[in-house]
């Protein structure tokens, strides 16, 4: 497990907010930041400050994804027609590890992206384990067969914390999703608001 897997609890904390929504999430109980000053630290932001926040959760919520990354999937979005935000939200959600979590099929994003390097996902028939692999509206993702009565399958379909989108189509019984369609920003379901635009500002300086 990575060092990034095993630090998604300091993300929340860092954040202040349960990013995920989870209930285990240990901002529940102390909304303060992690360490020695995590209580004294509660400082009013500079513009720079929010922005670099925003980016930060955003970055964090997709299984806190490396600088390069993140950075590669702005400069993408940039050079798409219309809003570069809303851009960037759509490219996070055609990652195959978001889908994969998404569709319930296992716990956390973190899980996801552990999911598909083990090779447990198929998409459109073909086993890939890349989990920044980008999804194209239309192609079909699934567990694969000798992976579909794994406990972590079973236990992440029945959970309650979460719901499906309906840009995906998803058939538990037969563990597969269908990428519908690309997202607006409206459509993700965020537990907590993310502001995109700031990230465009912060990249834009």
């Amino acid at each position: 497990m990575t060092k990034r897997s095993e630090a998604k609890y300091k993300i929340d904390r860092r954040m202040g907010q349960n990013i995920w929504g989870r209930p285990k999430s240990p901002v529940n109980r102390r909304e303060y930041g992690p360490g020695q000053h995590g209580q004294r630290r509660k400082g009013k932001l500079s513009d720079f400050g929010v922005q670099l926040r925003a980016k930060q959760k955003l970055k964090g919520y997709y299984a806190n994804i490396s600088e390069r990354q993140f950075h590669g999937i702005y400069v993408e979005a940039g050079r798409m027609k219309g809003d570069t935000g809303e851009n960037l939200i759509g490219l996070l959600e055609r990652r195959l590890d978001t889908v994969v979590y998404r569709s319930k099929f296992v716990a956390t994003m973190f899980a996801a992206r552990q999911f598909i390097n083990h090779g447990h996902v198929k998409v459109n028939g073909r086993r890939v384990n890349i989990s920044s692999y980008k999804l194209k509206v239309g192609d079909l993702v699934e567990v694969k067969e000798s992976s579909k009565q794994l406990t972590v399958v079973l236990e992440a379909s029945q959970l309650g914390e979460r719901d499906v989108p309906d840009f995906l189509e998803v058939d538990h019984s037969k563990m597969t999703a269908k990428f519908a369609r690309i997202p607006a920003l409206s459509d993700v379901p965020f537990a907590v608001q993310m502001e995109p635009h700031l990230i465009v500002e912060f990249y834009s300086r």
